[in-house]
């Protein structure tokens, strides 16, 4: 079989599987335009699309087709994900730390994978209530009210049944940039464009999604306020410091091509001139720039990453740190106070004070 035989395609906004190898995957195509039609963002409908391409392609390997996978199939499958090479390398693009345990594709790439296969047959079911889905079950967990992991009304929420087929993910810390880090990769940007994108990842902290989906009118530059819709098409407004919001006007007023399309930042030149910014030319303009300035670790993310760290070391309220950078979950936000060294010696240092004086 053959990349050819089964690929991902884009069809009027949506994403289907397409190629030779579709007989017999239709319940793929329908699980995707049902995502749709839930009104899951065109990127998270991508995601699953390839994770579920991951998943057929290797049931066309193995010979098996979908209506015959058991739990048998999916627990082979988890296996060859954790074993899985690329090129001749372990694990693919995404590799997890090799220590004996976490070994091929890393953990959070398997289970996104296995979770786009249990929403698959889970709306098999959903659909034909006799059919029998293979994803084994856990025991049940308490989901809670209002988004939130715990609260005075959680024993309310129904209970949903926790898959078992996951993988046991290792906990780290979100590492932004250090502030010789930050100054190199900020320094190496040029245009009006690219400054302003990566100020307002540093300094309001937006995801690369939530920088790629404003509009021109989501920029208030005389109150210095964004309107920012973020995952799940939440919404909310983050302050913008005056610098950035300079560079945005800039940019505007003297750089962005005379274009009908309602986007902010669009692509400055060559044939696609004028048209909306996409994520594959963002993640082409950050990986020029961490070459440029020698931060290997210039990801978009490590900035807004930087810029949660910040928060921490100010001493802000995780409450404002959560509404600052759009988390569902203070847990979330909690992170930063952990990473933020600053905070933890300043947290150390009082308790040493209390010690010496109990003493």
């Amino acid at each position: 079989m053959t990349d050819t035989d089964l690929r991902v395609e884009e069809h009027g906004g949506g994403w289907a599987l397409s190629g030779p190898a579709m007989a017999g995957l239709t319940l793929v195509n329908d699980y995707l335009g049902y995502l749709a039609d839930r009104r899951y963002s065109p990127r998270t409908v991508r995601a699953y699309a390839f994770d579920l391409l991951a998943f057929c392609r290797w049931l066309l390997a193995e010979g098996v087709a979908l209506e015959a996978v058991t739990t048998q199939t999916l627990l082979r499958y988890l296996s060859y994900c954790r074993t899985a090479t690329f090129r001749g390398r372990p694990g693919g693009n995404v590799y997890s730390i090799r220590d004996g345990r976490n070994t091929g594709y890393a953990a959070a790439t398997v289970d996104r994978r296995l979770a786009a296969v249990s929403g698959l047959f889970g709306f098999r079911t959903m659909r034909d209530p006799d059919s029998v889905n293979p994803v084994p079950r856990g025991a049940e967990r308490r989901r809670t009210a209002g988004g939130e992991r715990a609260g005075l009304l959680s024993h309310l929420a129904a209970a949903k049944p926790a898959s078992r087929l996951r993988v046991r993910q290792p906990r780290r810390l979100p590492r932004g940039l250090d502030a010789a880090e930050a100054t190199a990769l900020l320094g190496s940007f040029r245009s009006w464009r690219d400054r302003a994108i990566a100020g307002l990842m540093l300094l309001s902290g937006l995801r690369s999604c939530e920088v790629l989906n404003l509009r021109v009118a989501d920029v208030d530059i005389p109150r210095g306020w964004v309107r920012v819709v973020g995952k799940g098409d939440k919404e909310r407004r983050v302050p913008v410091d005056v610098e950035v919001a300079g560079l945005i006007q800039t940019y505007l007023l003297a750089e962005r091509p005379d274009t009908a399309t309602e986007w902010l930042f669009v692509v400055a030149k060559g044939p696609n001139r004028g048209q909306p910014l996409t994520a594959e030319g963002l993640r082409a303009v950050f990986r020029y720039h961490r070459a440029r300035s020698g931060v290997a670790d210039g990801h978009p993310h490590a900035l807004r990453h930087s810029f949660g760290t910040a928060l921490a070391e100010a001493g802000v309220d995780l409450a404002v740190i959560q509404t600052l950078m759009g988390h569902d979950h203070v847990d979330s936000s909690a992170r930063y106070v952990h990473l933020a060294p600053a905070h933890v010696r300043a947290a150390y240092d009082d308790a040493r004070a209390h010690q010496r004086l109990r003493g």
